[in-house]
């Protein structure tokens, strides 16, 4: 059973939201808040699995609330809601530390997906919200060939520990790998390179041929 706090100022959103979640069988909600503070205070105590966050609310707000539960419960996972469309509040809320972000636009089914993605340790991400956070430029044309191994793994889902064993490198040498990509592609977290990657930005043959479906490549021993 997937545990989740619903965050939200508006009474008949989070109802609602609570409403339809708890009629998945696989979910449930243990309790909810109108604001971030109340949300990490509930976190702590009731030790959810994932906090489905309202990003604009009254006082400290989404963002900081993310990134202040991410701190002190860093076991929880965020699931950013909003109905805000704003490239600087999006790239905040990931930058926070919401390893997913829908839009209150969502469906019921695709809210319980994206619940169950999040807390299993993946990320999920509206598609308008990687195309927000993708730019025009061709960036993987500045990624060396094993980079772009690594950035393929990446976009599959994997840990560092798994890259490493998948490519025959150390995890240290996996590590400064992601570094290098993440510096490259100007953005902070896992989350938000793998948004850019997946993106349909980059989803031609003659841009990114394979990117982002994994499989186990060639032993090959150099870094």
């Amino acid at each position: 059973m997937i545990r989740v706090i619903v965050v939200d100022d508006h009474d008949l959103l989070r109802e609602g939201v609570t409403a339809c979640l708890n009629g998945y069988d696989d979910i449930e909600v243990v309790g909810t808040a109108h604001n971030g503070e109340t949300a990490i205070e509930r976190a702590v105590d009731l030790e959810p699995d994932v906090v489905v966050m309202d990003l604009v609310m009254p006082g400290a707000g989404g963002v900081a609330a993310i990134e202040e539960l991410t701190r002190v419960t860093p076991s929880v996972r965020v699931l950013a809601l909003t109905s805000f469309t704003d490239t600087s509040l999006v790239r905040a809320a990931l930058e926070a530390g919401a390893a997913s972000l829908q839009l209150k636009s969502v469906s019921g089914d695709d809210l319980a997906a994206s619940i169950r993605l999040t807390a299993s340790g993946q990320s999920a991400l509206d598609p308008t919200v990687t195309r927000m956070i993708a730019t025009e430029k061709d960036l993987l044309r500045d990624l060396t060939d094993r980079e772009r191994e690594v950035a393929d793994l990446l976009a599959s889902g994997l840990s560092n520990a798994e890259i490493a064993d998948a490519l025959y490198l150390s995890i240290y040498t996996v590590k400064n790998h992601v570094s290098n990509i993440l510096m490259k592609f100007q953005v902070h977290s896992r989350t938000e390179l793998v948004a850019l990657i997946l993106s349909d930005r980059y989803s031609g043959p003659a841009v990114r041929p394979g990117l982002g479906r994994g499989g186990r490549p060639r032993r090959d021993t150099s870094s």
